[in-house]
């Protein structure tokens, strides 16, 4: 029996690189599935979906789950079971960004539990498979008979060198100045996720428009492969309408929709207004009741709660672009009162409190020596990294009650985010490990970016030497018809209830990371443009209020934060600092209570020193410029008599030893080395000479002695 022999369809991006999409091979069983190839690397995905939604299913249940296999690399797990687990930070990322490019294009009302696996099953070093994830997930479905309004796909663009690049490989992308995911369909930008280094608002927008060029090719070859696939792709099932009942539907606006308004016009704070609403529901339930009796209520109460919710959106969003008006009573442009703090907790490091209306970010900032780096170890990717960044999202700071389990991926998301806003201004040589800990003490809208600032503010609380202060904003839209406005530092109902969520972070010199989710389609580059700029007028205002707090970073580190001496020795000496077995390190550590670190880099010792006691890393630095001290003839030293011969004394110093020969001892003649010295006197000493092929230093301690006056010998 031969093999099986795949329907495939290719096309190249636009630095030639073919791309292949195959089905039919892998996974047949499932409702659809291929394989991505791009050169070595391959992608697998897979896409079942129930065939029915569950009883009383109230929301779409679809999972993605991207991850990579290390045998694609040839590579065995480093953890204690040797097999992959839970999903790591990147792979959780990488499946957030898959998720929000396919979620929208689901029928509204599709309640079908859906599953998406993409695993990279083979990989080379220069390849970045996520950038090819999105497309793997829709061509899945594209060759399945799952409802799907796409195809869609997304790719890496990256500014290098002045010029736009599609899915460069690794190494090129290191030097990049811009960096951003975009997913789209053929017509709309679905959403875009990166980061540059301080980059203007219009090379956002080009980068947008190139790699949209880029989507619009590999659409064009999705479709091709799903012809080529035949019914089995292009039969779709046939999508039940949801059950509606109008008359009911009719009678909640009617009932409602005042009530709805009234809150909606109160300028409300975010506890009273949901009591506002919740207070409407109530009493329109009640009436309901009153106008078609308990029975039928109780045969169709199901609708109602749907009904309300579409009913409030429907009347805020027209109620925002009929009076120029936000729930809060703001402008569309006006970004919420801020009060800010730094050095709020004495004994950390560094510390700051951002306050944004009723969103509150409290951050701390912890300094560590490399001992601290966190260890990153993927499939592709294995080493460390020295900046890190955590997000905590309690119930508490929404009002609500909630196990603690640990990170969600949303949390994992905007971690990444606010990390990836405030690493393009860290210092390039910096020695310490950072480590950045924000907790949401309060939210409506906008915690992410409230991270950034107050983790920005902690930074220069620290004394970290950024290279300038980062704010970031959140910005949303409301468009009916021809009408758009465009909102600045939304709150969360705004979210829910607007067609856009684009956050953007930067400083007064421009943008470092940005994040857009669009919800609708159509959106016009010149309404992208405008809330570009709206964001970046926010973004500077917000800038203005955090230097209320503090201007620059502190000049110098807290009192108790640890200090980091780095010092470069030749390359020779690393193993005498180290010592058999890590003997001499581990004593000078024990010795002095530091921790010591070295590395190897462009041939020389890199050495790190960290203590919060500065004379116990003094001690430990000179002990360790003593060992790889390299003498030179002409230099002194004082030095301790160490092993008395008949012919010389060899005297310690500066880590080494040399031979003080007994002619050299004295300008007077002496007998015996024993008659001037005892072991562990100190003696100054002078080098001589040191021979090229041994090492061994010749001193002279006559060198350092006046000579006898001659005049005493001519008169005798």
């Amino acid at each position: 029996m031969g093999n099986q022999i795949p329907t495939t369809i290719s096309f190249n991006l636009p630095d030639g690189q073919e791309v292949t999409i195959e089905t039919g091979k892998l996974a047949t069983q499932a409702h659809g599935s291929v394989v991505v190839k791009i050169g070595k690397t391959m992608l697998f995905c897979s896409v079942v979906s129930a065939a029915e939604p569950k009883p009383g299913q109230g929301f779409f249940p679809l999972s993605v789950d991207y991850q990579e296999k290390f045998g694609a690399i040839g590579r065995i797990p480093g953890n204690f079971f040797k097999r992959e687990t839970r999903l790591n930070d990147y792979e959780i990322l990488t499946s957030r960004l898959v998720d929000r490019a396919i979620r929208p294009l689901f029928p509204d009302g599709y309640m079908n539990e859906t599953q998406v696996i993409i695993n990279l099953i083979s990989a080379d070093e220069e390849t970045m498979p996520d950038a090819y994830a999105a497309l793997a997930a829709s061509a899945a479905l594209a060759v399945s008979n799952i409802v799907f309004d796409g195809p869609l796909s997304e790719v890496r663009v990256a500014k290098i060198d002045g010029e736009y690049v599609i899915n460069p490989g690794r190494t090129a992308l290191a030097n990049a100045s811009l960096e951003l995911i975009v997913a789209a369909t053929k017509d709309n930008v679905m959403m875009v996720e990166g980061e540059a280094k301080e980059c203007s608002e219009i090379e956002v927008i080009e980068a947008i428009k190139v790699a949209h060029e880029a989507i619009i090719v590999q659409c064009d070859a999705q479709i091709a492969l799903a012809e080529k696939v035949g019914e089995k792709a292009t039969v779709k099932r046939e999508l039940v309408p949801a059950e509606e009942n109008e008359e009911l539907k009719k009678a909640i606006e009617e009932i409602a929709k005042a009530g709805i308004l009234e809150v909606a016009q109160g300028e409300l704070d975010k506890v009273a207004r949901k009591d506002g609403f919740k207070a409407v529901k109530t009493e329109m339930e009640e009436k309901l009741v009153e106008k078609f009796g308990e029975e039928y209520m109780e045969e169709n109460g199901h609708f109602v709660s749907g009904y309300f919710d579409k009913l409030k959106k429907a009347t805020i969003r027209l109620m925002m672009l009929d009076e120029s008006k936000r729930l809060d009573g703001r402008k569309f442009d006006e970004v919420r009162p801020i009060w800010v703090e730094v050095d709020y907790l004495p004994s950390a490091h560094g510390s700051a409190i951002f306050n944004r209306g009723e969103t509150q970010a409290l951050t701390s900032l912890t300094l560590g020596s490399k001992m601290d780096q966190q260890m990153v170890d993927t499939a592709l990717v294995s080493g460390y990294d020295k900046f890190i960044l955590h997000y905590n999202f309690p119930a508490l700071s929404v009002g609500e009650i909630k196990p603690m389990r640990g990170p969600g991926r949303r949390e994992v998301g905007h971690a990444n985010l606010a990390g990836r806003s405030l690493r393009q201004v860290l210092p390039e040589d910096h020695a310490y490990t950072i480590r950045i800990v924000s907790d949401i003490l309060e939210s409506n809208g906008s915690s992410s970016m409230a991270t950034v600032c107050a983790g920005s503010m902690a930074l220069m609380d620290a004394g970290v030497p950024i290279k300038s202060a980062v704010s970031g904003i959140a910005m949303g839209m409301v468009a009916e018809g021809d009408r758009i406005a465009v909102l600045s530092d939304i709150l969360g109902d705004e979210d829910a209830l607007g067609d856009m969520d684009f956050k953007v972070t930067g400083t007064e010199n421009g943008i470092t990371a940005c994040q857009m989710d669009i919800k609708i389609d159509g959106l016009p580059y010149e309404t992208l443009e405008k809330a570009l700029n709206q964001a970046k007028e926010g973004r500077l205002h917000i800038l203005n209020e955090m230097k209320k707090a503090i201007t620059a970073p502190n000049e110098d580190f807290k009192p108790h934060a640890p200090r980091i001496e780095s010092i470069i020795i030749e390359k020779d000496f690393i193993g005498a600092v180290i010592g058999p077995g890590g003997k001499i390190i581990q004593e000078l550590q024990a010795k002095t209570g530091t921790i010591i670190t070295i590395e190897e880099k462009d041939g020389k010792g890199h050495v790190n020193i960290s203590s919060n006691d500065k004379v116990a890393l003094e001690a430990a630095k000179d002990a360790i410029l003593k060992i790889a001290h390299v003498p030179e003839i002409g230099n002194e030293y004082e030095g301790i008599a160490r092993s008395l011969m008949p012919y010389g004394v060899f005297v310690d110093f500066a880590g080494k030893s040399g031979l003080l020969h007994i002619s050299e001892i004295s300008h007077s003649r002496v007998e015996k080395v024993e008659d001037v010295f005892k072991e562990g006197d100190k003696v100054k000493v002078k080098i001589l000479d040191i021979d090229s092929r041994s090492g061994k230093i010749k001193l002279s301690r006559k060198a350092l002695m006046p000579k006898p006056e001659r005049k005493e010998k001519s008169d005798s």
